[in-house]
């Protein structure tokens, strides 16, 4: 247990108005105060457009499915399942030719 706790960092987010005290892996350190940064300026930007006309909560959400759409994207752009296939089809071609090269 020791070992693992060393791994565990206590910190303190500053997220839009709210602090938020979280445990995390030490070397998550950066990505969570960058997501922090991140989902702060991402609701201000939100709340500037529509305080007042929209609920705290609605600008919560709309905050949520701009950050989730930028995952999208970058999730389906770094998708690497269509070139897996033409790598392993690709593969097999080759060892194809140079087993019938062998056979000759």
């Amino acid at each position: 247990m020791p070992e693992q706790d060393k791994n565990r960092l206590h910190i303190r987010l500053h997220v839009y108005d709210e602090e938020i005290e979280v445990v995390i892996n030490r070397e998550d350190e950066e990505y969570y105060r960058l997501a922090a940064k991140l989902i702060t300026e991402r609701y201000n930007a939100y709340a500037q457009a529509y305080k007042g006309r929209k609920s705290d909560h609605v600008i919560s959400l709309m905050t949520l499915i701009d950050i989730s759409l930028m995952y999208q994207r970058e999730h389906a752009h770094n998708d690497t399942l269509p070139y897996d296939n033409v790598l392993a089809r690709l593969t097999a071609e080759i060892e194809s030719a140079l087993d019938e090269k062998q056979k000759a």
